[in-house]
């Protein structure tokens, strides 16, 4: 009981550092990312483990053109392999192609899932390029680009292999 005393107490510190911590939501300013790790465990323990290690991808932000990673801004679409990064080429959802994946035909270890960034929205995707995911050995998961960056950290966290192909959020078909 102890435990969930201290946890009870100290969630009320926990909710006002994280309002304070909140910017105010404009065009050109970078959203934070919520972080979706759970605040208690099963046993109702706070999770106080959050140290991310340096050399680990992690998405902290995100704007219209682009997003917030590891506390450097990067403008346009991009491509996360692991803790890999590069932009990549397509700028809006029509242009996603095979071959602007092709990339997956030769990386190893293949990634278990791609998730793609649609951009604001979810759209459909392409049977043909459904297919040639499949074809590649990899899971396919459409999002929009905010919540396909925040699955991505989840993942690269728990030290899953997963691949990210992200438009800006501001980005609709």
């Amino acid at each position: 009981m102890a435990v969930r005393g201290r946890a009870v107490e100290t969630l009320p510190k926990l909710i006002r550092s994280l309002r304070k911590g909140s910017p105010s939501s404009t065009r050109n300013q970078p959203q934070v990312l919520p972080s979706l790790r759970r605040a208690f465990s099963l046993y109702d323990q706070i999770n106080l483990i959050d140290n991310v290690p340096e050399d680990q991808l992690r998405f902290q932000g995100y704007t219209d053109t682009g997003f917030t990673v590891n506390g450097v801004n990067y403008e346009g679409s991009l491509l996360c392999v692991g803790n890999l990064l590069t932009s990549w080429g397509p700028s809006k959802f029509s242009e996603i192609t095979p071959e602007s994946l092709s990339i997956f035909q030769i990386i190893r270890p293949i990634p278990e899932l791609l998730i793609l960034g649609c951009g604001r929205h979810i759209e459909p995707v392409n049977p043909e390029l459904g297919n040639f995911i499949r074809s590649t050995g990899m899971k396919l998961e459409a999002l929009d680009s905010r919540n396909a960056a925040s699955t991505y950290n989840i993942l690269n966290e728990e030290g899953r292999i997963v691949a990210a192909a992200l438009l800006p959020y501001g980005v609709s078909s």
